[in-house]
């Protein structure tokens, strides 16, 4: 029977909570708090977002211009009168034209907005030669004929432009050989700002036949060095079919400035006739086209030439003839359009034979002539139909097509640094821009083979920079991508073992006493700087590797079976005293096992190292396996970036092992199931998501590693699994390369582009660890 006494209406207390008195208080506290956790949260995830996209951003705007073609636009056009000019000439700031053509008329035309001028014309058929051989006279030598006294005027039968050596040259009917060298002066001055003119030095003429006849073909090269006193070699076919040597030397007397001048020549019978002829620039390798398009290759030898390679016709005429820069590299045009690229490589017998590299497709009409940029491996193809093509050795990439400004071209000048070409034709000369600025880099340059000048087959190779201008830049980024992946392996191969093992024994097995020791110590580890790790890699490991070598091989043996004897040993032992030992006492006992293998292994290391190794690991390793040994190599990284691993992947593993529900293990325990057996059928199958995912963070963590490598391996990027060996890596090659790399240079995209390599690298290696993970944890979350 209910009280009806007892009142129902509302306290005052009641009152106030349902008015919202006391919650006006502790509670939107709250609410404030947690609302303002919410969105600070949200925030730093999304500024993490944004943070990465913009990386991501910048890293391709400095990338996206690798993939730009080249452009050529018209910069000048100025008239021009007279005999069209075969040679052409300019300064490196395009503010000066030099032109010779066949009427012997050489000419030095100001170029500007304003109407070009001539600053300065001569006329070499009329002019006096230089006064070291006068006319009427001959450089020929003992036993050669000389030539009459003046006879019929001389006319120019062929001239040629050597903008590397800043030299016209012309050959005369006579048999002689015209040198107009080209001198350009640089001042400044505060009102016109920088002043270039041009000063044409004396004339210089060699006899190169005694018998005054006309050459069918010459070539020259200077020597090395600023001398203006033109010290070259001439090699030309004279009308009887001799080939002429004719080499000038030049002595300067450094006090007087008087320059001694000799000049020697020589004569070799040749079976062919030759259209044309070329040397390379360290005048060792002679190149010549026959009248019937074979190819002949002669080394010259002190005296003379040696032995002829002949690469007979492909049916296709060779119309065009030039080396590129380097004077490695043979550049022949074809009358079907084509463009070949030749240069030397050491056969089975080890001697060098011309070889056919690649093949450029232009347009179908015959090439009349090619022209090579001093700064690179960039050349431009001129047809007869005034087709124009640019094209990129190495990267085998066609750069641009056009056509020719203008009408009849007669000669094309590539400017000195490469930013602009010229072209002389009937009436008019015409400066193009050229804006090239990343012609090394193709997919195949990057990814593929390439057969690189003096290579003896195709090989991926990086080696950004030279000597000089004419080095030929190798960019593939494959031998980098391979030892990151190299690096990753051998890193992997000891820190997922151990990390793994000890993450389970920890979670499952360990005392708890032990534990909250020995875990907080492993985490602690991670925090070591790998700038450390890799200096004592490299300066304290290395070294000691490569002393105990033979002891390291040994441990991979001993310490298994140190460890099974120790277990053996430890069940072996009375019950009583087994359970009187304190409980996880036995991790110590193993870890003085261990200890004990790692001691026998070093001192018995020499003693192995003589009976099976003849006492020298190093040698056997090479004349056995072949394998070479560096000091600094990836069994040093995999040792020294492991550990630096093992923490990552041993927290994520105990972590994902400690969250199984212990009422599966208790149950498998219960139902007569070891502790082995729980931890095999059970903890490992339910963890393994955990573990997949420790490892792939692992991988990604040594995929960008940086210091341990960079002062750990000899940075040499080389491509095998040799764990003897170094190699290079993408993160150390950016650490070391852009500090170097010019700001927008090709180097410094490249290195751009490394860097977004290792970005999508992480991002799908972390993507795909994800995806499996979710999969995992739902197929074995049912267990």
């Amino acid at each position: 029977m209910v009280n009806s006494s007892i009142s129902t209406r509302p306290t005052a207390a009641d009152q106030r909570v349902r008015h919202g008195i006391f919650a006006d208080r502790t509670p939107r506290r709250r609410h404030i708090a947690d609302w303002s956790a919410k969105w600070i949260v949200k925030a730093g995830g999304a500024s993490i977002i944004a943070a990465i996209f913009g990386i991501l951003i910048f890293i391709l705007i400095e990338v996206l211009p690798l993939a730009r073609s080249a452009r050529v636009e018209e910069a000048l056009r100025v008239p021009y009168r007279g005999e069209p000019a075969r040679g052409l000439l300019s300064d490196e700031y395009l503010t000066h034209a030099v032109t010779l053509g066949l009427d012997g008329r050489l000419q030095v035309i100001r170029l500007g907005e304003e109407a070009p001028q001539v600053v300065e014309e001569r006329d070499l058929l009329r002019g006096a030669p230089s006064a070291s051989v006068p006319e009427g006279e001959s450089s020929a030598p003992a036993g050669e004929p000389k030539t009459a006294g003046p006879g019929p005027e001389p006319v120019l039968t062929r001239v040629q432009a050597h903008p590397s050596f800043r030299l016209l040259s012309a050959s005369r009917s006579d048999g002689r050989v015209l040198l107009a060298p080209v001198r350009w002066k640089i001042s400044f001055s505060e009102a016109e700002g920088r002043i270039v003119s041009c000063e044409l030095p004396d004339l210089i003429t060699l006899q190169v036949d005694p018998r005054g006849r006309p050459l069918s073909a010459y070539a020259l090269v200077k020597e090395e060095g600023e001398s203006d006193a033109l010290p070259v070699t001439i090699v030309a076919q004279l009308e009887d079919g001799r080939l002429a040597l004719v080499e000038r030397k030049v002595k300067v007397n450094l006090f007087t400035d008087e320059v001694e001048e000799t000049v020697d020549s020589s004569y070799v019978e040749i079976d062919w006739k030759l259209k044309d002829v070329v040397l390379d620039p360290s005048g060792k390798n002679l190149y010549a086209v026959t009248l019937d398009d074979r190819l002949i290759r002669w080394p010259r030898q002190r005296g003379g030439l040696g032995e002829p390679q002949v690469i007979e016709s492909s049916g296709s005429s060779i119309t065009a003839m030039t080396l590129l820069t380097g004077g490695r590299s043979l550049a022949l045009g074809h009358g079907d359009g084509r463009v070949s690229i030749w240069f030397q490589v050491r056969d089975a017998s080890d001697r060098f034979q011309l070889r056919r590299i690649r093949e450029f497709t232009g347009a179908a009409s015959p090439v009349s002539s090619l022209t090579t940029c001093p700064r690179n491996r960039s050349f431009f193809a001129l047809h007869e139909d005034s087709s124009l093509e640019l094209f990129f050795s190495t990267s085998e990439r066609l750069l641009w097509q056009g056509k020719s400004p203008v009408k009849g071209t007669t000669a094309v000048c590539y400017g000195t640094k490469g930013d602009a070409v010229l072209f002389a034709g009937q009436d008019s000369l015409v400066v193009k821009r050229v804006e090239n600025p990343h012609p090394e880099i193709s997919l195949k340059a990057l990814f593929g083979e390439v057969w690189y000048e003096d290579y003896e087959e195709p090989e991926y190779a990086w080696q950004s920079t030279g000597l000089n201008d004419s080095f030929e830049s190798k960019m593939s980024l494959v031998p980098l991508l391979f030892g990151t992946l190299k690096g990753a392996f051998y890193s992997l191969l000891l820190a997922i073992p151990l990390g793994v093992l000890a993450a389970l024994y920890t979670s499952q097995l360990m005392s708890p006493r032990l534990q909250k020791y020995v875990k907080p110590t492993v985490e602690i580890m991670a925090a070591l700087p790998t700038v450390i790790l890799g200096f004592l890699a490299g300066l304290w490991l290395a070294p000691r590797v490569e002393r105990f070598l033979p002891g390291l091989l040994m441990m991979s043996v001993v310490l298994p079976l140190f460890v099974v004897a120790a277990g053996w040993l430890w069940g072996r032992m009375p019950l009583r005293i087994r359970n009187s030992i304190p409980d996880g006492s036995m991790a110590f006992y193993f870890c003085a096992v261990l200890a004990l293998g790692i001691w026998f292994s070093v001192a018995f290391s020499g003693v192995l190292e003589s009976w099976v190794f003849g006492g020298n690991i190093r040698n056997w390793l090479f004349e056995v396996t072949g394998l070479r040994y560096d000091q600094r190599n990836a069994l040093v990284v995999g040792i020294v970036m492991g550990f630096a691993v093992i923490p990552i992947v041993f927290t994520i593993s105990e972590e994902s092992f400690s969250s199984v529900p212990r009422s599966l293990v208790a149950g498998s325990l219960a139902l007569g199931a070891t502790r082995w057996q729980t931890v095999a059928s059970i903890v490992l199958p339910s963890g393994s998501p955990g573990m997949f995912a420790a490892t792939m963070v692992g991988f990604g963590r040594a995929v960008g590693e940086t210091m341990i490598v960079l002062m750990a391996t000899g940075n040499t990027p080389v491509l095998n699994w040799n764990p003897f060996d170094g190699f290079r890596t993408l993160s150390a090659n950016i650490a070391v390369e852009i500090p170097e790399a010019p700001h927008g240079a090709t180097l410094y995209r490249t290195l751009f582009l490394s860097a977004l390599m290792l970005f999508l690298v992480t991002f799908l290696v972390n993507t795909a660890a994800e995806v499996v993970r979710l999969r995992l944890r739902k197929r074995f979350g049912q267990l």
